[in-house]
């Protein structure tokens, strides 16, 4: 039986609100209860997201993945408490509870889990510091990132010392789109969530190739949540347009050729979309992620590849597992 290894959850501390309360503004997300496992996410005294208590508790979430046959979850943070618009010292104060609870939760069970980290992104010089302590002191595996910080794209010059240390430290980045462009023209029919968060991956990838961030950092390893959003499919309309602006160009090869450096989870939702992944950057880019445990969620983790016809044992036993082990740097044992 192959290794599943969930590479797209989200985590919160169970006394998030307590370990928040020294945060000023009505701003900051807070965690209110509404039963013995259930409770709110709210921001600005508004229900921002309903979740159960497999949102905090480790001991659900290993029902589950008995359940679902998940060996190992990746945990990385909420998105909403990225809160790169605070200041970046409350904005560090946060981003090390939830660190130290990801590496603590990682301690208690570290055959379950895996651990990404948080920083504030607003302040690089800060961001960095606290990279410093999740990977070198804490021991958590990569950095889960947001899609902008307040709105500047991911290519702006004052984020480039974060790549260049990621890149230098081997640190993974896990980008997941959050403050989505054009939100404003979405408030029904939870369309933020169906279209604004692919379309805002899509304009973070771009902004990375075309800012010449990859280029200028190879080796940097970053993976995008949702198969990547948009991205995979807008990559020939951004290789056009880059032949017929020359003008713009900052780069000597097409936003394609660079693109091939990008890995994506595999929460695609259909084994057509998979196999474009698969054909398009190779299934050795491809991670099993299912956005545990919320209601856009793949159920059971790994469906999409399991459904997708024509895998070798190889190609599939690499994307529901494998792959996400070396993507983290960890090393793949012999058969697993």
């Amino acid at each position: 039986m192959e290794m599943r290894v969930d590479f797209h959850t989200h985590i919160i501390p169970e006394d998030f609100t307590e370990l928040t309360q020294h945060l000023t503004g009505e701003k900051w997300p807070k965690l209110e209860r509404t039963c013995a496992c259930g409770a709110n996410i709210m921001v600005a005294g508004k229900v921002f997201r309903e979740v159960t208590d497999q949102v905090w508790s480790p001991e659900k979430r290993i029902y589950d993945m008995e359940r679902e046959s998940v060996d190992i979850q990746v945990l990385s943070p909420i998105p909403v408490t990225f809160s790169y618009w605070a200041p970046a010292e409350e904005a560090e104060r946060l981003a090390r509870i939830q660190n130290d609870f990801i590496a603590e939760t990682v301690n208690q069970y570290p055959t379950k889990f895996i651990g990404l980290g948080t920083v504030p992104l607003q302040n690089v010089e800060i961001a960095i510091r606290e990279m410093d302590r999740c990977i070198h002191e804490l021991g958590l595996k990569g950095i889960e990132i947001g899609s902008n910080v307040n709105g500047n794209n991911l290519d702006d010059p004052s984020l480039i010392e974060f790549f260049e240390m990621a890149e230098k430290w081997e640190v993974p980045l896990f980008i997941h789109p959050w403050e989505t462009l054009g939100k404003e023209r979405m408030p029904r029919h939870n369309l933020m969530y169906t279209v604004g968060m692919p379309s805002e991956t899509a304009l973070a990838g771009a902004s990375l190739i075309l800012g010449g961030v990859i280029d200028k950092f190879p080796n940097l390893k970053i993976c995008f949540a949702h198969g990547g959003g948009s991205l995979p499919y807008l990559l020939p309309r951004l290789d056009q347009g880059w032949k017929v602006w020359p003008h713009l160009r900052l780069l000597d090869k097409p936003p394609s050729y660079y693109a091939k450096n990008f890995y994506f989870d595999s929460l695609v939702n259909d084994p057509i979309n998979l196999r474009y992944l698969i054909e398009n950057f190779g299934h050795e880019k491809i991670i099993m992620g299912s956005d545990y445990p919320f209601l856009l969620r793949e159920v059971p983790p790994g469906k999409v590849i399991d459904e997708t016809l024509g895998l070798s044992q190889e190609h599939t036993e690499a994307m529901l597992g494998k792959n996400a082990l070396r993507f983290l740097n960890i090393p793949v044992k012999a058969g697993v």
